[in-house]
């Protein structure tokens, strides 16, 4: 039987050593992907990064103007080659079976994601990460709530590719809910499921840089334009984290299997750089 074929795609910009911890997750998987397509937004260089994993099939894409995350991804789909598409952000990991048990659940599905832990950090002096919190992000998926509030978690996700032959490309207008636009589409067409258990390790620190941080006049228009697209009526432009703690969203989380032991992911560049002091 013909091994399936996978293409990871990963945009960044300016954050190479984090990235390489992404790479580092990749590097760990029993189900190894068939090419990792990293675009450059014209930011740091990553090729020190990329060098560090010469056993991960890696295309490395160099933008020469900024046009920021979602244009970057749609850049990385482009030149995407694998039966199926797996995103990831470059400062996200993914546990070691995540791929594996993907693949699993896509027999009888044409989109799958994943739980999540959320996780807040310290930067180390090599300029690496230790987790200093952790938080389980698992809610149940009812086609209805989900368009009130989306659970859906993008990095990790994995579909067959030719989905995007009816939905095309990741809409850069919407920006910030980028994903949201994506779930919705694919839900609307398409057999998506949710896989009960946290394969994700999802970054947010509040004194990061996440695009999920902001909160201002320009992220409400975006919603504003979803909402539109969609016809989702009114919804809060409020803090991801209140939101999680209201009354609806208690009752939507979801049981779910833990597969993190906690420990950082630690990559070759911070490993190199403990061996040379």
């Amino acid at each position: 039987m013909q091994e399936a074929t996978i293409s990871v795609l990963i945009p960044t910009y300016n954050r190479p050593k984090v990235l390489a911890e992404a790479l580092e997750s990749l590097s760990r998987q029993t189900a190894a992907p068939s090419e990792i397509i990293i675009v450059n937004d014209n930011g740091s260089p990553v090729e020190e990064a990329v060098l560090a994993y010469p056993d991960l099939p890696i295309k490395l894409i160099n933008l020469q103007q900024n046009g920021k995350h979602v244009h970057a991804r749609n850049t990385a789909l482009k030149a995407a080659t694998g039966e199926y598409i797996l995103l990831l952000d470059d400062d996200d990991l993914l546990m070691p079976t995540h791929i594996e048990r993907m693949l699993k659940h896509l027999e009888d599905a044409d989109m799958v994601y994943s739980d999540a832990e959320i996780f807040d950090y310290t930067f180390e002096e090599d300029g690496s990460r230790t987790p200093n919190s952790r938080f389980l992000f698992a809610y149940n998926d009812d086609p209805l709530e989900m368009r009130k509030f989306s659970t859906f978690v993008a990095s990790g996700c994995m579909y067959r590719r030719e989905l995007h032959e009816t939905l095309g490309l990741f809409d850069t207008e919407v920006y910030n809910y980028w994903d949201w636009d994506f779930y919705l589409r694919a839900v609307s067409l398409f057999r998506v499921k949710r896989v009960p258990a946290a394969g994700v390790l999802y970054c947010f620190s509040t004194d990061g840089d996440n695009v999920s941080n902001d909160l201002g006049e320009k992220r409400k228009a975006y919603l504003d334009r979803l909402t539109a697209k969609h016809g989702l009526g009114e919804l809060p432009a409020k803090n991801f984290f209140v939101l999680l703690e209201e009354p609806a969203m208690k009752r939507r989380e979801a049981l779910t299997e833990i597969l993190w032991d906690g420990k950082p992911i630690r990559s070759r560049l911070a490993k190199v750089q403990e061996s040379s002091i």
